[in-house]
């Protein structure tokens, strides 16, 4: 059984500021005055429980900490305050460019991004000709990354993503993976997964996403939760709030 538990969660950041030409040039430049001490409150008080079977919808405008409090799940960032329990196999369907070794070939990073997707050495081996496969890059593999075009790699990057079963799953947007030719494969791949997972958390920009792939939904500004409930009912208000 998969579950996630966030009980009192709070985050800060340290921000260093340095001061740029823009600020010298700029009489009474006051940038980065709302933060206190260089410390920027990123997640205030979140609580919420997830079991098998539930769709997470995260709304809410832009810089109110949805991706920040999909990193703390995924645990990319270590809560400041409060507790996380995570039960489950997680994929993390963003920073796909996290774990490669731009110098090394892809067959190389196949494994290194496999082994930190939490895969065995024998579960990449056997998935690696069909990694290769669904990817298209052919003899690219043999290539240094360094060398690969934006859409090749995200190609890879997201051949390997996939090709996991996670018991919990979370999405930041849809992915558009590469050229056009691609993509439909890729939908196709990604809606799979979100089918066959226990749990999904999905932050999204798309109110009908919500209510079409989730069954709750939670509204964030500034780092805290304005509503939780059902995906309709919440991004009703949502769209009241942004239109008064």
């Amino acid at each position: 059984m998969s579950s996630i538990e966030l009980k009192n969660i709070g985050l800060e950041f340290n921000v260093w500021h340095q001061k740029s030409i823009k600020d010298i040039l700029v009489p009474g430049s006051n940038k980065f005055s709302t933060f206190e001490n260089g410390k920027v409150r990123a997640l205030n008080n979140i609580s919420l429980s997830l079991k098998d079977g539930d769709r997470l919808a995260i709304i809410g405008h832009n810089g109110a900490g949805k991706s920040t409090l999909l990193k703390v799940i995924s645990g990319i960032y270590p809560p400041k305050e409060g507790t996380l329990d995570v039960e489950g196999h997680i994929s993390s369907m963003f920073e796909l460019a996290t774990g490669f070794e731009m110098e090394q070939n892809g067959w190389d990073n196949i494994r290194l991004r496999g082994l930190m997707l939490g895969q065995t050495p024998k579960q990449i081996d056997e998935k690696m000709e069909e990694i290769a496969e669904f990817s298209e890059l052919g003899n690219f593999l043999n290539m240094p990354v360094k060398y690969y075009s934006s859409g090749m790699f995200v190609r890879l990057a997201f051949s390997i993503s996939t090709s996991i079963e996670p018991d919990i799953l979370l999405l930041d947007e849809i992915i558009a993976a590469g050229d056009a030719g691609f993509i439909k494969k890729a939908n196709d791949r990604l809606h799979s997964m979100i089918s066959t997972s226990k749990i999904m958390v999905l932050v999204t920009h798309s109110m009908q996403s919500a209510i079409d792939m989730c069954n709750k939904c939670i509204w964030m500004e500034s780092g805290n939760i304005v509503m939780s409930g059902d995906p309709k009912t919440i991004t009703d208000e949502y769209m009241k709030a942004a239109v008064s």
